[in-house]
């Protein structure tokens, strides 16, 4: 396996010592740029799993240009963004990153905490060394390939735990589909749930997902771990009709409490037919199903969502839980979300919790519930129990 290689463009020297401090405990391959010209003149390729901790002050050439040319590129190096300047423009380096495409991993204030940016760079490093096989396939997979997947049993359900910050103890799981490729290994749901919603097969996908996690949790139940399941739910499932009958037949037949299953809603997916939405949703709550707003806070209208739905969890989006230890605007946000989904009477949960001064802050802040990379990755079925997920 070849070297991971991490660029660095700043005209301190104080970043390149950082940075060779954590050169022997990940490996990292680190070439060190004052300038940004100097780094294109140089570097004209990158490998996939490459990155760029890119300070936006540069005197020749400013981060901002240098995310534009990055944009014009076939291929591009993840970012981690840096800057003296105030948060605000941390934040819109990082929105018009994302918005030309760009993979960015985080944003850090200047002057940098020497652990903290270690902690990020290591962990940064590992969640990439953890995704399986993304970059194998050249070509997206076929409308053809995705029907062989469902009729030969490739497509498996993985669960990530979702921890109770006052108990420590598991209460839930997320259930989330994966493609196993017999040659490809493990494909994520980004690569073929827009092509199944593009060829109207996300229906009958969601349909199984939730009847796999339904009797996944009976088995658990069965076993002695009562926990409630989340399943993700699409535009076009919040407008089937017939949704709300098919899950009170599948949780009687099982014999489980609708309560005990929750569906997640992205703000995205009600704003497109929001009169049919309210309606099947509406009656999916007074069935005893859950409600979960996800990914809260990107959207554009979150208060008018939560005010219209009978929502009972609020889902904190990550890229505010990634930044609350070294970002006051961050944290400010998430601390709101928490008040507000309290005193609308929702559960809220933060996602994306990586660390541990992460999760501290959001005990502090009185956040019910946190799952992510620091108490466990999705895992499959026979590895989630109660004892072997309890943290103090």
């Amino acid at each position: 396996m070849s070297q991971r290689t991490v660029y660095l463009i700043d005209d301190e020297t104080e970043m390149l010592e950082m940075l060779s401090d954590v050169v022997e405990m990940t490996g990292l391959l680190v070439q060190a740029f004052s300038r940004a010209t100097l780094f294109f003149e140089q570097v004209t390729e990158f490998e996939d799993d490459s990155i760029l901790v890119l300070d936006l002050n540069m005197p020749d050439m400013d981060g901002i240009e240098v995310i534009r040319r990055l944009s014009t590129m076939a291929a591009a190096p993840s970012l981690i963004l840096m800057s003296g300047h105030d948060s605000g423009v941390l934040h819109a380096a990082e929105k018009l990153g994302r918005a030309r495409n760009l993979d960015i991993l985080a944003y850090i204030g200047k002057p940098i905490n020497l652990e903290k940016f270690k902690n990020l760079l290591t962990s940064t490093v590992s969640d990439i060394q953890e995704q399986p096989l993304r970059q194998l396939s050249e070509t997206e997979p076929t409308f053809e390939e995705l029907q062989w997947a469902i009729s030969h049993e490739q497509l498996v359900l993985h669960y990530q735990p979702q921890i109770h910050m006052l108990t420590g103890k598991i209460i839930g799981v997320e259930a989330l589909i994966r493609w196993q490729h017999p040659e490809l290994g493990l494909i994520y749901p980004d690569r073929f749930i827009p092509l199944a919603e593009d060829k109207g097969m996300i229906g009958g996908i969601t349909r199984w997902v939730i009847e796999q996690a339904v009797k996944q949790k009976q088995q658990w139940r069965e076993q002695g771990l009562d926990i409630l399941v989340s399943v993700n739910i699409s535009a076009v499932d919040i407008t089937s009709l017939t949704l709300p009958e098919h899950l009170a037949e599948l949780l009687a037949d099982n014999r489980l409490d609708p309560t005990m299953l929750m569906l997640e809603v992205t703000e995205s997916a009600l704003m497109s037919e929001l009169v049919t939405s309210l309606d099947i949703l509406t009656r999916l709550r007074l069935k005893g199903v859950g409600l979960s707003i996800d990914d809260f806070g990107t959207g554009y209208s979150s208060l008018s969502q939560l005010h219209r739905v009978p929502f009972t969890e609020m889902k904190i989006d990550r890229s505010f839980v990634a930044n609350i230890t070294n970002d006051d605007e961050a944290k400010a946000i998430v601390k709101t979300c928490i008040i507000l989904g309290h005193e609308l009477h929702m559960q809220v949960v933060a996602e994306g919790v990586e660390t541990e001064e992460q999760a501290e802050i959001l005990k502090s802040l009185a956040c019910d519930v946190a799952q992510g990379y620091f108490y466990s990755k999705p895992v499959i079925a026979d590895e989630i129990s109660e004892s072997h997920l309890s943290v103090a």
